[in-house]
Formats: structure tokens, sequence, C-alpha cells
């Protein structure tokens, strides 16, 4: 399929999908554009990357039709809208996380990229580094065996110059604190290697800065699988770490404590015995390292648009990951644990920002 163009929209993050994501594949991509209404940013990304094209207007990137790709990175409020749009637009399109703002947004989007010649890929990068790969090759060749528990913790640390970005902290704009902006990442990579949750019991609380929305959280789930799950989160951590600790019949993983490179070597894999050792070696034997971050999420993106792979994060993804926040926020509501899958019956499906107390 040859090199794609891509349009950055919103130059924060959108400076990492360059660096990380399409520089490291030039052969593949080639960014043409980007949009920022910071005419600032706009200014010093383009200078520093040599993008000559550099517009405010979102609709003149969709009217483009030598662009192939539009990557959202703009504030979590507007996702929903400009993803619909893009898609309309017949562009292909990566989005930044959240996807959206509830389950009714992403099941708009889902009809939305239905009757959409283009493709949605959300944002998940964490799912990628040695670690995290070499721990799901051996899950899925049956090693790990029956599952039984697993602690995921994010402990960051925003203050309040963090906040000082209008759109931070507000409901209106972020969507949501630490379950949507921040812990996502970790719970879908957690869900990535244990599958889905069937039942959830959740508490929020806004504890260590002055806003809206949630910066601590603790949740109980039930897996499909049959095993437990503890999250735990905060934004008021001294010492920054992501970690993942997943218990399974023949083998542990824990992974590396980086805050965002989590999916990056080193891992620990603890087999229960040699034997168990003998075939995690073999399954291994010959593995070739994973970049992490965007660098193989955006590969394997270009090998799906060229027909040689799946797409490596789909809408399913996206939803998944933004149920089980639905559901946290509604078990928080509630006191009660609820169950999975969560539809259009649940309080907070339409929005989970709407109390139900």
């Amino acid at each position: 399929m040859g090199v794609k163009t891509v349009a950055i929209v919103g130059c924060g993050i959108g400076r990492s999908h360059i660096v990380e994501g399409y520089l490291p594949h030039a052969d593949k991509f080639k960014v043409v554009a980007i949009c920022d209404l910071n005419v600032e940013r706009l200014a010093s990304v383009g200078d520093e990357f040599g993008i000559e094209r550099r517009t405010t207007s979102f609709a003149e990137l969709l009217a483009d039709e030598t662009i192939d790709i539009i990557d959202i990175c703009t504030p979590p409020g507007i996702h929903l809208e400009q993803v619909v749009a893009a898609l309309a637009a017949g562009k292909h399109v990566v989005c930044e996380k959240p996807l959206t703002g509830s389950l009714a947004g992403v099941d708009t989007i889902m009809e939305a990229e239905k009757a959409a010649p283009g493709v949605l890929m959300p944002i998940f990068q964490y799912r990628y580094g040695d670690g995290i790969q070499k721990a799901k090759r051996i899950i899925d060749a049956g090693i790990a065996g029956k599952a039984y528990t697993a602690s995921v913790e994010t402990f960051w640390l925003r203050k309040p110059e963090y906040y000082a970005v209008p759109w931070r902290g507000k409901w209106a704009t972020e969507l949501g604190g630490v379950l949507v902006t921040h812990a996502l990442h970790l719970h879908d990579m957690m869900m990535h290697l244990m599958g889905p949750a069937a039942r959830v019991f959740g508490r929020v609380a806004t504890r260590v800065n002055d806003i809206e929305v949630e910066d601590c959280a603790s949740a109980s789930l039930l897996m499909e699988n049959g095993a437990f799950v503890s999250l735990s989160c905060t934004l008021g951590s001294q010492e920054q770490l992501s970690r993942l600790r997943l218990h399974f019949e023949n083998v542990t993983f824990e992974s590396s404590h980086e805050p965002y490179t989590p999916g990056k070597d080193p891992w620990k894999i603890i087999a229960a015995n040699d034997d168990v050792r003998q075939k995690i070696d073999r399954v291994i034997a010959d593995w070739q390292p994973v970049a992490p971050r965007f660098t193989t999420q955006m590969g394997q993106f270009h090998a799906f648009l060229s027909g040689h792979g799946p797409l490596p994060v789909t809408t399913v993804d996206a939803r998944r990951a933004l149920e089980l926040v639905t559901a946290i926020y509604q078990s928080s509501d509630s006191g009660a644990e609820v169950p999975l899958p969560v539809g259009p019956d649940s309080p907070k499906y339409a929005d989970w920002r709407a109390r139900t107390k």
C-alpha cells in the first residue's frame, strides 16, 4: 500500500506520535500536515519536524483527498465528533484515549465505522514492548494455565501545574480522572492478558488535587475466567510506578515498574517448575525485539492497511476498557457490584458523569 499520508490534529501528545510512531517508520508514513488551535505550538512542532502545512482548521484536513489518515490527539471532550466526522470523510482514523466519554458514544462510533470506507484504530500503546508481548505469547500458547489473581497499580503523580491546562480536571472536557486518563492504559494491559471482566465493585474519590474528577480509585474484579483482580490507582504517589502482577497456575508475571513504559522488559517470568520453564524457553526461543509504545502499534497499523496482519487495537478493545470505567463509576455511586456487560439499561450508559444516587 506504500507510504500513507498523515495529518496530526493536536500537537501535544501528537508530537509523541510523530517521534515514536511515524518517524521510525519513515518508509511507511509521512506526516504532511499538523493542526492545532495553539499557533505557537503549531509553529514549534512544524519547525521541529519540517512540516510545512500547518492549520487551525480541522475541516480543511477532512476535505483534503490527499490525506489518508487523521490522527486525533485533541482533548477527550471532542473526540466523538471528530472521529465520526473523519470516518464520514472517508479517512482512516487514529484516536488517542479515551475514545469518548460514554458507552453510548462508543456505540455511535462503532455504527459510523461500519458505514465508513476507512477504519478506526484507538491508541493503546502500552500493550507494546518485549515484556508484555512475551507474557502474551506464553499465555496464548496455553503454558500459563488457569488464571488465579492479579493486581494492577497505577501510582502516578500529578500536581496543580498539570491541571493548569484549562481542559484538564473537568468533567466536561477531560471526561474523567485517573480511571479515564491514566490508569486506562494498565487496565487495558491487564485485560489484554487476562480477558474481560464479569463483575465489578469500585470506589472513586478526589483526594489529591482541587479538581472535579477523581484522582484516586480502587476496584475489585471477578474476571470471566474466574480470576480475581484488584485495581488501585492514585495521582498522589511520591514515587511514580506502574505495576502488573499476574498469577497463573504455572507461571507468575510481574511487569517492569517504569511508569510510562511498563510493557518493556525486564518482566519477571517465574515458572512453577523446570518443565514449565523449558516450555517457556521453547515458545520464546525465536524472540524478535518488540519496540515499545507507538513504534510497534503504528508499524502494525501499516501492516494491517497493507493486508499483512490484524488491526492491532480495535474499537471493541476501546469499548471494553471504557465499559470497565463505566462499571467502576456506577458501582462507586450505587455502592453495589455491577455485572458486565454494561448496556443501555445502565444509568451510566449514556453518560458516566450522570449521578446515580
